[in-house]
């Protein structure tokens, strides 16, 4: 999973990306924090691993993680299609639906 950083330009990048967004704190942490509740999860799920739990109990697990999993994405998706999209299309780059869509599809498979 590739990480956040934090720019001193408070800048939130995707390791190895072109594109920049800035992020509110309110919503950076609030992403910061739900990917720390994820990293928790999947550190349980592997002591869950090496204690050999049964396997149904950890197959939980792991369909709460793709939940939580689901809802930072719709989160992360909702504040993108509220600003990023919403400021390329005023500024007239129309080619951002585009993208959206295919993000869409990715996300749906």
């Amino acid at each position: 999973m590739e990480e956040l950083q934090r720019e001193d330009a408070g800048q939130a990048v995707c390791c190895g990306c072109q594109r920049k967004k800035h992020r509110e704190d309110k919503e950076y942490k609030g992403l910061l924090n739900r990917l720390s509740r994820i990293e928790g999860q999947v550190r349980g799920i592997r002591n869950m691993v090496e204690e050999e739990r049964y396997c149904v109990d950890i197959l939980t697990q792991v369909a709460a993680i793709q939940s939580a999993l689901n809802s930072f994405n719709k989160e992360l998706l909702s504040e993108h299609i509220k600003t990023c999209v919403v400021e390329d299309i005023r500024s007239g780059d129309e080619q951002v639906v585009d993208e959206l869509c295919e993000t869409i599809k990715k996300l749906m498979r």
